[in-house]
């Protein structure tokens, strides 16, 4: 996923049972399709090339069993580790907060949700009969990715849709070409991990 071409548009299924999403850039062009593997005891996530699923690019797997800390380590296509992307805690209960590491452990990158009301609000009008049909239009949250001195590089925002399956990644600011793949990786994890949060 190097050169990528922003925006980049996350675009879930509807007709599927697993958590499944493509990933398209500016352009049009297919950057990754997107399986989580569902009923695992462990998070296990597999980036196809495209949706024929012929070719695995990357995959991202919880280091441990699941918490309110687990990590989720980045692999390629031969198995080696470059990174992770590790969830921060309690912290994240209220405003999700999570670190992308790389691959000597060294925090690179941050990611926060920009205002967790919007997610109280959009779950507070979701219980409404007939208004919840319209949450997918109303409030749509977003979040940053920034670097260690506080300067943001990617922006992710769920974009207004019925059933909430679309967002977009916008491009910021600059950031080395070898952490592309790591901060894809991070915002696809991310975003499993905070769709199933609600």
């Amino acid at each position: 996923m190097q050169n990528i071409q922003f925006p980049v548009t996350f675009q879930f299924k509807i007709s599927s049972f697993s958590n499944d999403f493509t990933a398209t850039d500016a352009s049009g062009k297919t950057i990754a399709y997107v399986k989580q593997k569902m009923f695992k005891f462990k998070e296990e996530i597999k980036i196809y090339s495209d949706e024929s699923k012929a070719k695995v690019n990357y995959s991202i797997k919880a280091d441990k069993w699941l918490d309110f800390s687990a990590a989720y380590a980045f692999k390629d296509e031969n198995g080696n580790e470059f990174g992770k992307v590790a969830r921060k805690g309690w912290r994240s209960i209220w405003k999700a907060h999570y670190n992308i590491i790389d691959e000597n452990q060294k925090q690179q990158y941050n990611i926060s949700e920009e205002n967790p009301w919007v997610k109280v609000f959009d779950s507070m009008l979701g219980e409404i009969p007939v208004l919840s049909m319209f949450t997918g239009y109303l409030f749509n949250p977003s979040y940053i990715v920034k670097d260690n001195q506080g300067k943001s590089i990617i922006k992710l925002k769920k974009t207004a849709s019925f059933f909430g399956r679309n967002f977009e990644l916008s491009k910021q600011g600059e950031m080395d070409s070898n952490d592309d793949d790591r901060i894809m990786l991070g915002l696809m994890m991310m975003i499993l991990l905070e769709r199933r949060r609600g």
